[in-house]
């Protein structure tokens, strides 16, 4: 961070840059320009006040002038000192930065992880930080917000990244001081494992069930068959087209991380040699004219995970059999990471330490009962 005397011109020569960076200004303490990417320059105080950094932007560059800003600023300054609270027109609260982020920033996320932000921003965040201006919530602040969560671990993990993306992107567009977000250090809670994979009578008995629902059911019973053989995700899996199908490989075109390629066994493409192509969906919804919603299929789910003895397995434990599967039968943590499309191996390492014998008896069973 550079020191100057600000003057008209010498604001005017500071260039953009990749990253937002801010100017002191040499003749008044906690008064500067901070000049945004996107070459919009702000003018703002940053002071101490009660223990706690106090930054407030003071106005836009190119609507005030500098004596009017650096005025402005000694202003606010002395009103510190007196222990008052002044407020400023360009004071952002939180709730309207939030939603500029998500308006902005929200194009990068895919539509149903922004509908989940969404709901996670309405639910946990905006009670706690609503009303509050962005500049001044601390790290104190973060902290707290997130303790309080501590009964709902999942929330306070899903809902924090969100929280930091918000408080980040408010440094990029000038409302915060650079490298100031309060969501630093949060670690997250340490959940149980929630990893579950089917055993051998497991899968047979689901097999048995899943043949019973075949003749009235088989878009549905094919759906879990999939899951088991390939690993996929259940939208992945929901919003399949016949397009997508070809070469004996399914092409996702917008899985959870990106599109991906998915090779299919001889199994997985006879489940989907039985299926009637009336439609360009693999699964058409019956109503209207885009594919089955994952909903169907868990409600289907819910009757025969009943019916096989097994009311504690999601559809997502199909996953994390084929992938506990695929590393005890000797394939690569690398290699299984691509086949379930991780971007970070890491992620899959969970299933080489499950259970040797539940999942080598799974491996055994898969093929011979799901792929007959």
């Amino acid at each position: 961070m550079s020191t100057a005397r600000l003057t008209e011109s010498r604001i005017e020569g500071f260039g953009p840059r990749k990253s937002p960076y801010d100017v002191r200004d040499s003749g008044l303490r906690g008064f500067g320009v901070r000049v945004l990417p996107s070459g919009a320059k702000r003018y703002f105080i940053h002071s101490q006040h009660e223990g706690r950094r106090v930054w407030k932007t003071v106005g836009d560059a190119r609507s005030m002038d500098i004596d009017e800003a650096r005025r402005r600023a000694a202003a606010v300054l002395a009103a510190l000192r007196r222990d008052e609270a002044p407020v400023l027109p360009e004071e952002r609260l939180f709730e309207a930065v939030a939603e500029e982020v998500f308006e902005r920033y929200g194009r990068r996320w895919k539509p149903g992880t922004l509908k989940v932000n969404r709901n996670y921003l309405r639910s946990t965040i905006l009670p706690w930080f609503g009303g509050m201006n962005i500049a001044d919530i601390a790290r104190q602040d973060a902290q707290r917000w997130f303790a309080s969560l501590h009964a709902t671990p999942v929330a306070a993990d899903r809902s924090a990244p969100i929280l930091s993306v918000i408080m980040r992107q408010a440094e990029v567009y000038g409302y915060r001081p650079e490298g100031s977000n309060p969501c630093t250090g949060i670690r997250r809670y340490r959940r149980k494992g929630r990893e579950r994979f089917l055993s051998e009578p497991e899968l047979r008995r689901l097999a048995q069930v899943l043949d019973r629902h075949e003749a009235r059911r088989p878009r549905k019973a094919a759906f879990v068959r999939l899951l088991l053989l390939t690993g996929c995700r259940k939208t992945e899996i929901a919003t399949l087209a016949w397009s997508d199908y070809r070469d004996g490989r399914l092409f996702l075109r917008d899985g959870k991380a990106g599109p991906r390629t998915v090779w299919l066994s001889s199994p997985a493409r006879a489940v989907l040699g039985s299926l009637p192509r009336e439609n360009k969906w693999v699964f058409p919804s019956p109503r209207g004219q885009g594919p089955m919603t994952a909903a169907v299929f868990d409600k289907f789910w819910g009757r025969v995970r009943e019916e096989a003895g097994i009311a504690d397995v999601r559809l997502h434990d199909c996953r994390h059999t084929y992938a506990s599967i695929a590393i005890m039968a000797g394939e690569s943590v690398t290699t299984t990471a691509r086949l379930l499309g991780h971007n970070d191996a890491g992620t899959t390492l969970k299933y080489a330490h499950l259970s040797d014998r539940s999942v080598r008896e799974a491996a055994d069973a898969l093929a011979g009962i799901l792929g007959s």
